[in-house]
């Protein structure tokens, strides 16, 4: 076995996760041939091809796909134990996060210069969307998720709740008048949000004398992503439920209308997930701990 191991295998992990020699090249600091010649390497050494390549594209062999997985929590694996033997040496390294749209946009992405003062040598890889990821098989070190949570593999830490609103444009609400109570929202318009790995539409959730009442008013419109939804409202679509995050400058600018304010919406609880892990990668701790006091600091609850 060859003594740099553990050098070839961090590079094999980041051409996979580049998808490009050159591009794993400069991120390394390295020659582009000197990444060809570690990667030779390691198949020669495994016995196996790991990588498919063309002049146009590359991709993983299933061989490959499996040794990616073992070697990245390998070089995770090391990284813990250097942090552990080396407490005074800061978190480095590539962190990959996943995070709603709506959260992306107006919490985390105008937060993110903080973090990355706090910690320059954190490379963060953010996947911003809607779709409900999967922690392990697309390589998400933690995910921040919107609303109860089904996974049971995964530590989760709650760290708070955000609010919805119920909006619509003042020219819809001057042609189409203005819904007294959440019953009355059955005569209107509806844009509708709905998930894209279950297809399931989201209902509108609000307190009535006490008790939660669930409406799923009838779509003129029905979106799978939080900007779509955002961007059909503003236009004028049709009445619609959103996290008050997102629509709260629109609501202030006048753009939009809040409606049914007498009436309290259920909220929706923020969760950040990580895999289940004996030693918790200084990355991701650091990261969590730190987007935890940025959401409380921002009065979501």
């Amino acid at each position: 076995m060859r003594s740099n191991l553990l050098e070839l295998m961090s590079t094999f992990v980041q051409v996979v996760e580049l998808r490009s020699f050159t591009k794993a090249a400069d991120a390394l600091q390295l020659h582009r041939p000197a990444v060809s010649k570690f990667i030779k390497q390691l198949e020669d050494d495994l016995g196996v091809k790991l990588l498919h390549r063309t002049t146009r594209n590359l991709s993983v062999t299933v061989e490959g796909e499996e040794v990616y997985q073992r070697a990245k929590a390998l070089l995770n694996d090391v990284g813990d134990m250097m942090a552990t033997v080396s407490p005074n040496q800061p978190p480095h390294g590539r962190l990959r996060i996943s995070a709603p749209l709506a959260l992306s946009h107006t919490i985390l992405i105008p937060s993110l210069r903080e973090f990355q003062a706090l910690y320059p040598q954190i490379e963060i890889v953010l996947t911003a969307s809607d779709r409900l990821t999967d922690l392990i098989s697309e390589g998400i070190d933690c995910v921040i998720r919107l609303g109860e949570l089904v996974d049971s593999s995964f530590i989760s830490r709650r760290i708070g709740e955000v609010q919805m609103a119920t909006c619509a444009t003042p020219s819809y609400l001057d042609k189409y008048g203005i819904p007294l109570t959440p019953g009355d929202l059955v005569h209107h318009k509806a844009i509708n949000f709905f998930s894209e790995n279950s297809r399931e539409v989201m209902e509108w959730k609000f307190v009535v004398d006490g008790h939660i009442v669930s409406q799923r008013p009838g779509s003129t419109m029905l979106v799978n992503n939080s900007d779509v939804l955002l961007s059909c409202g503003l236009a004028g679509m049709g009445i619609f439920h959103a996290l008050r995050t997102t629509v709260k400058s629109h609501i202030d600018s006048g753009r939009l209308t809040e409606i049914l304010t007498e009436y309290a919406t259920v909220t929706k609880p923020v969760s950040i997930l990580y895999p289940d892990r004996h030693y918790l990668p200084p990355t991701v701790r650091a990261f969590v701990d730190w987007f935890s006091d940025v959401f409380a600091s921002k009065h979501q609850f």
